[in-house]
């Protein structure tokens, strides 16, 4: 039986129960600044990755865009970073023995993770989580991350696509104050024989968290498990007037292998035309890895590259 229910003006299509954990909190208007920058990073291509703090109209209080876990001993090694890190030109320059090994996953196996994130992730590995993103922001990265494990193991991540105006879920972009930026993840895993035995594709597991901006409600859908904001404008903005954001809760578990995932959809794969990014070094540098013919990784993400700016993703590695 499918049921039609509007509640505060959000459509809800989906199976005879509507839970209340699908609902989600809305927003309006920009947050308070809680830190001005996580990094500093000088030069043009480096944009401020705030955190803030915006309380909805049910008066809870959410972090934008995320709460997270961003710590100098947690930062995944580099493969190209123009924040003071590694800057490879390609694979062959990268020195795998020199990498240390994360082992907080346990196991005996060596797996070594290669990630580019639009733009920042937390990397964990049975719900211990293993590395963050050493630039949350811009200017663009990719990173490596080598870790112990034993098969079957669960990969997750934390996905966001960061914000200049906290709450509002715009940057500015070619003249534009609130353009909605776009997101995307990539990554490859090998094994010590350097064998892949994982890529991202549709096979993932992804849900939405936070979406913003929104012109309104009715627009945002949600089908049993899909928070599904496709129907919402994308379009650049000129005023943040009566701009929403929605918020869902993290679950606590939402990384260990025992999360029951069923109910999340299928990740969404997009090309890398469409992320963008056949200009940044941090990427095209390692084609050889991320886009090998017979194992070519696709970007991740929701279904709305655009509006969804935090996403949880997941896939267990038999």
């Amino acid at each position: 039986m499918i049921i039609l229910a509007l509640v505060a003006g959000l459509t809800l299509i989906g199976p005879e129960k509507v839970f209340a954990q699908d609902q989600p909190a809305f927003s309006q208007g920009g947050a308070r600044t809680i830190n001005s920058g996580l990094i500093k990073c000088g030069g043009w291509r480096s944009r401020p990755s705030a955190i803030g703090e915006v309380t909805a109209a049910d008066g809870s209080r959410w972090t934008v865009p995320a709460r997270v876990n961003y710590k100098k001993s947690l930062f995944a090694d580099d493969l190209f970073n123009e924040c003071g890190g590694k800057e490879f030109s390609s694979p062959s320059e990268i020195d795998l023995n020199s990498i240390p090994v994360r082992k907080q996953a346990g196991g005996i196996d060596i797996y070594t993770a290669y990630i580019f994130a639009d733009n920042y992730f937390e990397f964990y590995v049975n719900g211990k989580l293993l590395a963050v993103d050493p630039v949350p922001f811009t200017p663009f990265n990719s990173n490596i991350i080598k870790f112990t494990a034993e098969r079957p193991f669960t990969v997750a991540a934390m996905l966001v696509d960061w914000e200049e105006n906290l709450g509002i879920g715009t940057e500015s972009n070619r003249g534009a104050s609130h353009h909605p930026g776009d997101g995307g993840f990539v990554a490859v895993i090998k094994n010590a024989q350097g064998v892949t035995v994982a890529i991202t594709n549709k096979s993932w597991r992804a849900q939405t968290f936070y979406i913003a901006p929104l012109d309104g409600k009715r627009c945002l859908k949600i089908t049993g498990g899909l928070r599904d904001s496709r129907a919402c404008s994308s379009n650049t903005r000129t005023s943040r007037d009566g701009l929403l954001a929605a918020h869902w809760p993290i679950p606590k578990n939402w990384a260990t292998a025992r999360f029951d995932d069923h109910a999340w959809p299928q990740a969404t794969t997009f090309s890398n035309d469409t992320v963008g990014v056949d200009n940044k070094r941090s990427y095209t540098n390692f084609v050889e890895i991320f886009d090998d013919p017979k194992t070519d990784a696709k970007f991740i993400w929701s279904p709305n590259l655009v509006l969804d700016n935090v996403v949880l993703v997941r896939k267990t590695v038999r």
